[in-house]
């Protein structure tokens, strides 16, 4: 089985699917709000998260699986001790997916080329996700 990442928002969990969606070309691939799992007559969470909130989405990010929902009915979230990894394709899509993120998150390490990428970068999103982009270059024995 394959390790997926589970981001939980401060009530804000639907902006960031859109958000995702399009900066990063992100797929939908599940997502129940708190009022439809209520109306399920499933067990819902005793915390008070309006109907409208995620109890639970699935986004496809470049190839792999990252899930999420409001786990916080509103404040901030906070996140640490960990990294999303974006590995593009080329060096022109990773640009673009680390200017996306910049534009309303904060730069920690600017896009540059290194001796092992085309392109790398580090950045935290609006939502306070940190995130490594990068176009990785070849090793000797993929080629």
């Amino acid at each position: 089985m394959p390790l997926n990442p589970y981001l939980s928002f401060a009530g804000n969990c639907a902006d960031a699917i859109a958000y995702y969606q399009q900066n990063l070309d992100a797929a939908l691939l599940y997502k129940i709000s708190f009022g439809e799992v209520q109306g399920s007559g499933e067990e819902a969470s005793a915390a008070p998260f309006p109907d409208d909130a995620v109890a639970h989405a699935s986004l496809r990010i470049a190839g792999s699986e990252i899930m999420m929902s409001d786990a916080l009915p509103s404040g901030s979230a906070r996140y640490s001790g960990f990294t999303l990894i974006l590995d593009a394709q080329d060096a022109s899509e990773g640009k673009r997916w680390f200017d996306n993120l910049a534009a309303q998150g904060t730069i920690e390490m600017a896009w540059q080329e290194s001796f092992w990428a085309y392109g790398y970068g580090k950045v935290i999103d609006r939502y306070g996700v940190p995130w490594l982009v990068s176009a990785t270059r070849p090793t000797e024995g993929s080629r």
